[in-house]
């Protein structure tokens, strides 16, 4: 496969480009992490997401230690060629390392940062320390 199409989104400095993880099913936003070239086409070679971890600065195939994997139903590039959407399939219901479905789980209200998701799963149950 050609990878022409790589050359048309508009990378950051550090050759990076947001991605938004949205459930396919019921079109909840899940999550929003960094990918490079090499994990946006890992993603599209496997068929489930791959990020690129700033804070570890190494691929990150999601669900690699909780087994929450994204499978991918679609890949979109905004107007501006420079953000990716990818619909997703996510396993377990949980795209959140606190355990909740969305990591956009607080909400501004009256001045204030509210929760107003549910943890689903206690996040000590999900990740086993190494």
């Amino acid at each position: 496969m050609s990878t022409e199409w790589l050359d048309a989104i508009r990378w950051t400095e550090d050759g990076l480009v947001p991605a938004i993880a949205q459930d396919a099913e019921s079109g909840n936003i899940l999550m929003f992490a960094w990918m490079n070239r090499e994990s946006l086409s890992l993603t599209v070679a496997e068929g489930y997401a791959v990020y690129w971890s700033r804070s570890r600065n190494k691929l990150w195939h999601k669900g690699e230690e909780s087994g929450h994997r994204q499978k991918i139903h679609g890949i979109y590039l905004d107007c501006d060629e420079d953000v990716i959407l990818l619909m997703v399939e996510q396993f377990g219901g949980i795209a959140c390392h606190t355990g909740r479905e969305s990591c956009f789980y607080r909400q501004l209200l009256d001045g204030k940062w509210l929760t107003i998701a549910p943890v689903l799963k206690d996040p000590k149950k999900i990740y086993q320390p190494t």
